[in-house]
């Protein structure tokens, strides 16, 4: 472990949107804003369990709330209602766009991202056939893997395997698996079970010399730091707003005349407009009302409190400030683990976000898991749905103890994680 390397290191960033180095994250406000953190069962206890699932904000329950309460039902353009139902739909959009650095024409909703991603394997791989390839990587969470070897096992298309070294947890050259045969290369852009943060913009730029399209998983690097589809070289990207203080649904993104190319399964008298087209049944605007106000919960941290800027330059500044609190709690987390000479963290990455797995010598993960809970720490343990990157690290299905740090982390939390730990020393 090498607590001096720098985890939130980003190689998609954007030196036009690069505004200057942010003051600190006003972690005590931003700590305020969560109900969970003050009363209810989860008070008092420290929470790093953020890779499953954030905390949701007042803010953003009041939205989804009122939403709820307000009387939508369908969208148009005649009565008031109607016209909040577009409203809710197209700002959600807005958000979304500017939360990923992307056109937010090309926004799409869906029940999770494991839904969406799995039609888009159906409507990608109608094209595909015998002698065709799609390349998929073990690091993976599997609702990055399993769509795409479906899709490829139903057309007959050769799936082919990036690997990553087990010790570092960095991938293997994506050169080696690539052909001018390869259709689709799906990656994540953050582990969800190590952290590591493999260099997406690399292996997209040798995937399109080949002519392959790109889907990344940003689902956990969402959370973390600043997304630019554009800047990743992601033809398609999706993410999980309940990952990042907003409810539980999916979103994939695209360039709008991608979408026009594709041809989702719809029912005759859903309208052909893109992103409408791949979006099923009525949407729930409770749960865009709350998306919109989860990235404006985040853009409002923008330490610099600049006027006239625009929310997409607020989500930057403010994510960097987010990075920069996390890393410091990860230099320090990695500095008090090495001391613990019975834990040991698996994966050495050049870049990761703030996210470990740990296995501590002569105890099982799950007892591991249930003994911090008597500490009043929540890191849960398992293999988190990244089953091959579990099983290619030599973990199994069992997996490991999840550190997850959060915005809302503070360095008590990690004392308390530390000493919870050091009370399992043989």
């Amino acid at each position: 472990m090498d607590p001096t390397a720098d985890p939130t290191a980003d190689p998609t960033a954007d030196p036009a949107e690069d505004i200057g180095a942010a003051p600190a994250l006003d972690v005590e406000r931003l700590r305020s804003a969560f109900p969970a953190l003050l009363d209810g069962p989860s008070a008092g206890l420290v929470r790093l369990d953020g890779p499953g699932g954030s905390l949701v904000p007042q803010v953003v329950a009041d939205a989804i709330a009122s939403a709820m309460t307000s009387g939508m039902c369908q969208r148009g353009t005649l009565t008031p209602v109607e016209q909040l139902a577009e409203a809710t739909t197209a700002g959600a959009r807005a958000a979304m766009g500017d939360l990923l650095g992307t056109d937010h024409r090309g926004v799409v909703f869906g029940r999770s991202m494991t839904a969406l991603t799995f039609d888009l394997a159906r409507s990608l791989s109608a094209a595909w056939g015998p002698g065709d390839e799609v390349v998929v990587t073990r690091l993976d969470h599997d609702a990055n893997i399993r769509p795409w070897v479906t899709a490829a096992a139903r057309t007959g298309a050769t799936l082919r395997w990036l690997d990553f070294d087990p010790e570092t947890t960095e991938l293997h050259d994506v050169e080696s698996v690539l052909s001018d045969r390869t259709r689709v290369v799906a990656v994540t852009a953050a582990s969800n079970l190590f952290g590591t943060r493999p260099d997406v913009p690399a292996i997209a730029a040798a995937a399109h010399e080949v002519g392959a399209l790109v889907h990344v998983d940003a689902v956990h690097l969402a959370a973390h730091d600043t997304v630019d589809r554009v800047a990743l070289g992601a033809d398609l990207i999706s993410c999980s707003p309940y990952k990042f203080f907003g409810p539980h649904l999916g979103v994939l993104a695209a360039d709008p005349a991608l979408l026009e190319t594709l041809h989702p399964d719809k029912l005759l008298p859903s309208t052909e407009e893109v992103p409408e087209r791949f979006e099923l049944g009525t949407l729930p605007y409770e749960q865009l009302a709350g998306v919109t106000s989860a990235v404006d919960f985040i853009a409002s941290f923008d330490p610099r409190g600049a006027s006239g800027a625009t929310r997409r330059q607020r989500l930057v500044a403010a994510m960097g400030a987010i990075a920069a609190h996390e890393h410091a709690l990860l230099s320090r987390l990695l500095i008090g683990l090495d001391r613990l000479s019975h834990v040991r963290v698996h994966g050495s990455p050049a870049s990761r976000t703030p996210t470990l797995l740990l296995h501590v010598d002569g105890v099982e993960p799950r007892a591991v898991y249930e003994h911090l809970v008597d500490h009043g720490v929540i890191a849960p343990a398992g293999s988190f749905y990244a089953l091959e990157a579990s099983r290619h690290a030599g973990l199994g299905d069992t997996g490991g103890v999840r550190v997850g740090l959060s915005p809302y982390t503070t360095h008590e939390d990690l004392d308390r994680l530390i000493v919870g730990l050091g009370r399992l020393a043989c």
